[in-house]
């Protein structure tokens, strides 16, 4: 009986559970049904909306219109601007020294940049050719040479090379470590010209040795010992007691300085390659002046890009420009990134005293301290276009072991306004080898050069 009441009980258990899914497939099925026939009656309505063209107020609240307002675009980044600053972190000054390229590729943690050089490629190479001869030489290899070839009126750099026997790994040409010897007198003449009146003809006296600087040499006296000579002369002669006398006993301290001051001296330069241009300083020391106002001291020291930039002044009517050799950079995308602009550093001099400076730097080349690396020039099919003039110097270091040897002068051809400044230092050892001037002269010649007698050359 028991067995036959269980029996009993799961039979009508089942028998309800089967009625329940029953009644819930029914429900389901007629949800399904309700939503299909909405479903289908909000397709009608949607079609009749769009073939009559009016709105439904009910679809209204029930369909949003999709959302008008145009996607915003995404903002257009401006592209990368590099200033000078930003710049010269990235250039290697010493890759510019060996290079032979004008365009060169640099890769940063962030950016890739495509550099363009305002390299003469000609004129790089023929110096680099000369630097790797001079390399192999046992005797006669410079300690350091630094060469410089800038156009006067824009500033920009068209050559620049060198090298430096105990540190390979710099750059020769921005180092403002070279004693500035007779170059410092391109200063105390234009200070001459301005506040004293002198011109090339200007008669002047001196005593001694015209290279030697003794104070008994410094004494505004006239005697049977006297040399006369004109303030040309004397200029292109580089004549120590001259110019000595002019820094103590006429200029003196504050136009010294004043001078100094206005042709750029004491001067963090900013450009691509940031250089120090040169120290000047004085004492309270007469004959400290007259040391300074010959150049004959190692206190005062310059750059070889501003030995060339001191020349442009001369030559582009006083105007000394900004230094450049970073014409423009474009990153990966080919986008402009730098341009350069061409921008005048410091008026330094006056165009009429500029004039004079002219004069008396020709009568170096022809009559003066550079006569014999330039001899023939005016017979040269070249160097006869051209107005020539510089101004060299020459003095030992402190220690007594390198003898610098300079040349900053400038070249314009006489029948176009092409013009170049050019500066050369050479430190030599024991034995003497190839002038600055002499570098100087094969300069013009390569830059100037015509066409035709490329492979002459």
């Amino acid at each position: 009986m028991n067995d036959l009441r269980n029996d009993n009980s799961w039979r009508q258990f089942q028998s309800g559970y089967i009625k329940k899914k029953r009644r819930q497939k029914r429900f389901i099925t007629a949800i399904k049904t309700a939503i299909g026939l909405c479903l289908c009656l909000l397709m009608i309505s949607l079609i009749a909306l769009k073939v009559t063209g009016r709105e439904d107020p009910i679809l209204r609240t029930i369909i949003k219109p999709p959302d008008q307002t145009p996607d915003t675009p995404e903002p257009v980044k401006p592209p990368l601007q590099l200033s000078k600053e930003q710049l010269a972190p990235i250039i290697d000054p010493a890759d510019l020294v060996r290079s032979d390229q004008n365009i060169y590729f640099v890769d940063t943690a962030d950016h890739s940049y495509k550099v363009t050089t305002t390299i003469d490629i000609d004129l790089q190479e023929y110096l680099l050719s000369l630097l790797k001869r001079l390399r192999k030489l046992d005797r006669g290899k410079p300690q350091r040479i630094a060469l410089v070839v800038m156009e006067a009126d824009t500033g920009k750099i068209l050559a620049m090379t060198g090298f430096d026997l105990a540190d390979d790994n710099t750059n020769p040409c921005i180092e403002s470590d070279y004693p500035a010897a007779s170059i410092f007198k391109i200063v105390t003449a234009a200070a001459a010209v301005e506040t004293l009146g002198y011109n090339p003809d200007t008669q002047l006296h001196f005593n001694g040795n015209k290279y030697t600087l003794y104070k008994r040499q410094l004494k505004d006296v006239i005697n049977k010992y006297s040399y006369k000579i004109s303030f040309a002369r004397a200029f292109a002669e580089s004549i120590n007691p001259v110019f000595g006398k002019l820094g103590q006993n006429k200029l003196g301290k504050d136009a010294l300085e004043a001078y100094a001051q206005a042709f750029g001296f004491n001067r963090q330069i900013e450009t691509e390659l940031p250089f120090f241009s040169g120290i000047f300083f004085t004492r309270e020391n007469k004959y400290h002046l007259a040391e300074l106002g010959s150049g004959f001291n190692t206190d005062t020291t310059i750059s070889p890009v501003f030995g060339a930039m001191m020349t442009s002044a001369v030559i582009n009517s006083g105007r000394v420009m900004v230094p450049s050799i970073i014409d423009h950079v474009t990153d990966a995308d080919g986008k402009l990134i730098y341009q350069n602009k061409k921008t005048t550093y410091t008026t330094a001099i006056q165009p009429e005293t500029a004039s004079t400076m002219m004069t008396l730097m020709q009568k170096t080349v022809t009559r003066g301290t550079a006569k014999k690396s330039f001899r023939g020039a005016s017979k040269d099919k070249v160097l006869s276009r051209l107005l020539i003039g510089g101004k060299t110097g020459s003095l030992y270091n402190k220690e007594h072991t390198v003898r610098y040897d300079w040349f900053t002068g400038f070249g314009k051809e006489k029948e176009t306004r092409k013009k170049i400044a050019v500066s050369v230092v050479v430190g030599h050892r024991k034995y003497i080898g190839t002038r600055a001037s002499t570098y100087a002269k094969l300069i013009l010649k390569r830059y100037f050069k015509p066409d035709e007698q490329t492979a002459q050359l």
